[in-house]
């Protein structure tokens, strides 16, 4: 297994004209995500069936050709369980990888479990049994180990003779075209718009509120998301949700009732102040202004049976696919079809994702009978 380290524009440049002359490329990141809101690059994995580069992000100053292969239309690009390394490039290019395809979404096409694990697969096709014990490793300390290094270049290494074998089996059953439309709704899914104003909707235990405390928690659960975005750090690094939570519940209206509950202390100390002047806004917010409180689906009338109903048919798909029941249909997707049959009226703009792409036929027109 032979590979270079690109630690310049100009290798990096050579590289990505070489790589943009094949059918496709294989494709990893490795990055550090533990106290930051967006996941830290520390190196990318770049195969091409010749050249195996392991890119140094950190170190180039100009990554714009990559960036070109990334964009271009003519280069399929090849992941394996992509939604975090999609995550990687947005925050760090702008950009995803397009077109692309994942292996593990590939894999389930051929009945393996959804969430099937690449040394797994590589295990089980290729016979070859790969040594993850840098997985969680620093990938921004510099210098990476020869060990770091050697762990990933065989990431993008196997995965295109894995690739091959898969591609291979899955064009014999008809489920290539498919698995690029997952592939693509994944990508879709994965990139969200931040919406700061409605971030208190996916605070858990919300639903529990009265409208005039979810008035109060609205705008702090909004402070919140814009100051983890400002700052890069992960969400409960700024304020705990649960601690968020207790205080609109328990009306923790002042340091010493929030110090006495026994909230973060040195969260308090930081954002004490900001939190008690958000409170007392709030709390001038006129009655007509409040949020509405918020209603679960499975509290709705005949929720239950109605689910029920709809996962007899996904286990039909299933056993006519012989495609796995939460691959089909998760609890999530089926709840997005309920609620988009009974709370936005069949909204065209609006189609769950058990009414698009392959899918509907496989499932979702008989869902839709059900409803």
């Amino acid at each position: 297994m032979n590979y270079q380290i690109i630690s310049d524009s100009a290798q990096l440049n050579n590289v990505c004209l070489s790589a943009r002359n094949s059918d496709s490329v294989m494709l990893d990141t490795e990055f550090v995500r533990t106290r930051t809101y967006h996941p830290q690059l520390g190196l990318i994995q770049l195969y091409d069936g010749q050249n195996l580069s392991l890119i140094d992000p950190k170190v180039i100053d100009d990554m714009s050709p990559f960036i070109d292969l990334l964009k271009d239309p003519s280069v399929l690009k090849v992941l394996h369980a992509c939604g975090e390394d999609l995550e990687v490039f947005h925050n760090s290019f702008g950009c995803l990888p397009h077109p692309m395809v994942d292996t593990q979404l590939m894999a389930a096409f051929l009945g393996h479990g959804l969430s099937t694990g690449f040394a797994a697969l590589v295990e089980q096709y290729l016979d070859v049994e790969l040594d993850k014990s840098e997985s969680r490793t620093d990938w921004l300390a510099r210098p990476l180990t020869q060990k770091q290094l050697d762990y990933a270049a065989a990431d993008v290494f196997y995965l295109k003779p894995l690739f091959s074998l898969l591609l291979e089996k899955i064009e014999q059953v008809g489920w290539w075209q498919a698995a690029q439309q997952e592939s693509e709704l994944l990508a879709v899914k994965r990139i969200k718009t931040i919406e700061p104003d409605l971030a208190y909707l996916d605070i858990k235990g919300a639903w529990q509120l009265k409208p005039k405390e979810l008035a109060i928690l609205k705008p702090l659960a909004a402070w919140r998301l814009k100051e983890a975005v400002k700052r890069d750090l992960a969400l409960n690094f700024i304020f705990k949700e649960s601690d968020l939570l207790t205080l609109v519940e328990s009306s923790l209206f002042s340091i010493g009732a929030m110090e006495q509950a026994g909230l973060d202390k040195r969260s308090i100390q930081r954002h004490g102040a900001r939190i008690l002047s958000i409170v007392k806004s709030a709390k001038m917010i006129p009655v007509d202004q409040y949020p509405d409180k918020i209603t679960r689906l499975m509290d709705q009338p005949g929720y239950k049976q109605r689910f029920s109903l709809l996962k007899d048919e996904v286990k039909k798909a299933s056993k006519k696919t012989g495609l796995a029941t939460e691959f089909l249909a998760s609890k999530k997707q089926l709840n997005q079809f309920i609620s988009w049959v009974w709370n936005h009226k069949r909204d065209e703009g609006k189609r769950p994702d058990v009414m698009q792409g392959w899918r509907l036929d496989v499932l979702g027109r008989a869902l839709e009978k059900k409803l």
